[in-house]
């Protein structure tokens, strides 16, 4: 009798057994030309894993038996791959079955697995799996901001940042924390937020014990071990952990202050400036005394305990 031959290259051939024993029969009937679950595009070439042998009807002729014979089960591994590459998928990772479209992407998701980082940065010895990390990282180095607002004079090293920045104008913050009243623009911002309430410090530090609620925390702190400060000013001869801290070192060199007062005319280098001001004319003191019932604006005069005053002589109120 004939049949159709299915061809597999040989790395999707694995040597499990399929989890079901039970084989599928398939039989040929000249008599029903068009089944109504086999569709063949005009004009489309099969693919090349499925040869057709000579004097063996095409697919649109060929039956599957009545449901009754064929006893339904989970599909197995091998199942599971040939269905993805049906699917358009054809590029398989072995060592956690996810399927890709592109062989380059396949490539670099194994990067995950083997840990290789082939692309080093020169200035700092930083490496990355992606090329596309590494060209971002580099605007760290460089300054460069291509995406910019349009509705502002802002503009950002990421169109991530550019995105959730966005929402500043429009003032949405569609992700909701279920435990307090806070929301948020994003939902990996959520996520993170989500660790206050959970105690959860899933990045931990292996020269030590500290563990971070976010591996860009865990980041910096590497750098305290090794001492190394990458980001240098231009303008003085103190350098920073951080491209972050080097951007706010350099606004005193520039006099810029992007942070403004709503209620008045005071500006600021970093936000979290502005946020302390803002107390001034919201009332809120945040910060409480073990000792006694006083509570201050600013997180550093709690350790002053119950004699703040010397310090709250010294700060700007």
């Amino acid at each position: 009798s004939s049949c159709v031959s299915v061809v597999l290259p040989q790395h999707w051939v694995t040597e499990e057994e399929d989890s079901c024993n039970q084989q599928r029969n398939f039989s040929v009937e000249w008599e029903d030309p068009e089944p109504p679950h086999y569709k063949k595009e005009p004009e489309e070439q099969e693919p090349p894993y499925i040869r057709e042998e000579q004097g063996v009807p095409k697919p649109s002729q060929i039956k599957e038996e009545p449901a009754s014979l064929i006893k339904k089960c989970k599909q197995s591994p091998k199942e599971e791959r040939l269905s993805s590459i049906m699917s358009e998928k054809p590029f398989f990772c072995k060592e956690c079955n996810k399927s890709f479209r592109q062989l380059s992407n396949l490539k670099t998701h194994m990067t995950s697995h083997t840990g290789e980082k082939a692309f080093t940065c020169t200035e700092c010895n930083t490496s990355f799996n992606q090329i596309s990390n590494f060209k971002t990282h580099l605007r760290t180095h460089t300054g460069e901001k291509p995406f910019s607002c349009k509705n502002c004079d802002k503009s950002f090293r990421q169109m991530s940042h550019l995105r959730a920045h966005m929402i500043t104008h429009t003032g949405e913050k569609a992700f909701s924390c279920i435990e307090c009243e806070k929301s948020f623009s994003t939902a990996s911002h959520l996520r993170t937020h989500m660790r206050t309430h959970t105690g959860e410090r899933p990045f931990s530090c292996k020269a030590c014990e500290k563990s971070f609620s976010q591996i860009s925390h865990l980041k910096i702190h590497m750098l305290s071990h090794t001492g190394e400060k990458p980001f240098s000013c231009k303008e003085c001869d103190l350098s920073f952990i951080t491209g972050s801290h080097l951007t706010t070192h350099m606004r005193t060199h520039t006099g810029d202050r992007p942070f403004s007062c709503k209620e008045c005319d005071s500006s600021f280098i970093t936000g979290s400036h502005l946020k302390t001001h803002m107390r001034k004319h919201t009332g809120e003191k945040p910060f409480s005394c073990k000792e006694c019932d006083s509570r201050f604006r600013h997180s550093c005069l709690k350790l002053l305990g119950s004699n703040p005053n010397s310090l709250m002589n010294s700060i700007a109120t």
